[in-house]
Formats: C-alpha cells, sequence, structure tokens
C-alpha cells in the first residue's frame, strides 16, 4: 500500500516537471524577438545592423553574415540608418517654377531650394522653399505698393485714404487737386483711383470764343461757297 503510494507521488511529479518543461519551451518559442541595439531591425530570427546614411539595403544579414547595403545612386539620397531597399529622389529646383538650388543634393541629404529674384516662396519650412509664386508689379487702382516683395512675402498692397487716389503703380497715394488752387473750377470729383476734373478759368473763355468763332468761319465758308455757285449758274443761263 505504502509502495503505491510512492509510485502515485513520483509519476504526478514526473508529470509536473514534464508539464512545466514544456510550459516553458512554448513562452521561449511564443516570445517575439526584439532586436534591443541601436539602428538594428529583425529580419526573421536575425537582428540585422540597418544600413548608413547615403546606402539603401540590398540583402538582410544572416547567421555569420553582414548586412549587405549599396551606396545611393546620382540624384537619390538616404538621410539616415535604414533598412529601405531604395534610396529617395532628390527634389528638383525648376527655374520654371520661380526655383533655384540653395544647397544642392547629395548621398545623405535633399536638395534645397530658394526663390529666384521677382518670386516669393509660399510654404517655406526647413527643408527650402517648395512653391514659389511671383510678386504682384502692382496692385489694383484704388491702392498703393506698402511694401515691395520679398524672399518670402508678396508685395503688400494698402488702400488710399478718403481725399487721395492711386492707380496702383506707386508707392503712395497723391491728394485730390483742388481746382481753386490751380485756377479752375472742378467739374468732376476725384475718387480713389483719379484725380479730381478741373477745367480753367481762361478755358471757361476760350472755349465758348472758339466754338463761336468756328461757327462764323464756317458760315463765311459756306456763304462764299454759295455765292459762287449761283454765280456760276448765271453764267450757264447768259450763255
Amino acid at each position: 500500500m505504502i509502495e503505491a503510494q510512492t509510485n502515485l507521488t513520483n509519476m504526478f511529479l514526473t508529470f509536473m516537471l514534464i508539464c512545466s518543461v514544456f510550459n516553458t519551451f512554448n513562452v521561449a518559442i511564443a516570445a517575439p524577438i526584439e532586436c534591443r541595439a541601436r539602428n538594428e531591425y529583425l529580419a526573421g530570427t536575425e537582428c540585422c545592423p540597418e544600413c548608413p546614411p547615403g546606402w539603401y539595403l540590398v540583402k538582410d544579414c544572416t547567421h555569420g553574415i553582414i548586412t549587405k547595403c549599396s551606396t545611393c545612386p546620382n540624384g537619390t539620397f538616404q538621410a539616415g540608418h535604414t533598412k529601405e531597399r531604395q534610396c529617395s529622389a532628390c527634389k528638383k529646383c525648376d527655374a520654371g517654377l520661380g526655383r533655384k538650388v540653395k544647397k544642392s543634393c547629395t548621398s545623405k541629404s535633399d536638395a534645397e531650394c530658394e526663390v529666384l529674384d521677382g518670386f516669393f516662396c509660399s510654404d517655406s519650412n526647413g527643408g527650402g522653399c517648395r512653391t514659389a509664386q511671383r510678386h504682384r508689379l502692382s496692385c489694383s487702382p484704388g491702392q498703393y505698393i506698402g511694401q515691395r516683395g520679398t524672399a518670402d512675402k508678396d508685395t503688400e498692397c494698402l488702400h488710399c485714404t478718403d481725399g487721395t487716389f492711386s492707380d496702383g503703380t506707386v508707392s503712395s497715394c497723391q491728394p485730390h487737386t483742388t481746382c481753386d488752387s490751380v485756377g479752375g473750377v472742378q467739374i468732376q470729383p476725384g475718387t480713389n483711383s483719379t484725380d479730381s476734373t478741373c477745367i480753367h478759368y481762361d478755358a471757361m473763355v476760350l472755349i465758348p470764343l472758339g466754338c463761336i468763332s468756328l461757327v462764323l468761319i464756317s458760315q463765311i465758308v459756306l456763304t462764299a461757297l454759295v455765292y459762287r455757285r449761283r454765280k456760276k449758274d448765271t453764267r450757264i443761263k447768259d450763255i
């Protein structure tokens, strides 16, 4: 009886030991592998070194064989350590888009662009200008140029105040002409885009006189033509 109990106890302990080993083995298999070293990545069950800046991945490492990398071809770059299998294309600083090269592209860094003269950058960031627009050469009538455009700002247009005007091409609005001060009479008030329209006193006299003179001269010429025609008709009858 005692022997039977001992055998059962031994069998139970053996069974528990086997279960414990089996569970430990399963946990070891199920536990994910983590690459703890800096600039490493997991390829299957291997922790492979990433490719350095200026290079791209050609083949993952295997046991005893290091990661195979290759340098970025011309026109491409890779700024940091990577496991990517190709490099990124360098930015184009097209003159047709109002941009020029500020910093050339290298295998380790992208190109940086800046604007051409007469353009400004509408989306400036740490990597340079991506989109450039041409400065406005003038403002709308009724406005004046408050500030010429810069590399990161368009031309600033401001509205004329009451009593002044501008056609949009000048850097300050001009006051409306006071017709009395120039010896005339205002026939049309100024607007924010046009000056006052004045007629001088001399013109007020000369214009009517000119019109009267023109009428008199026309009448004299007409009378002379009629007289000449009648005289010609009389000669024809006498014949």
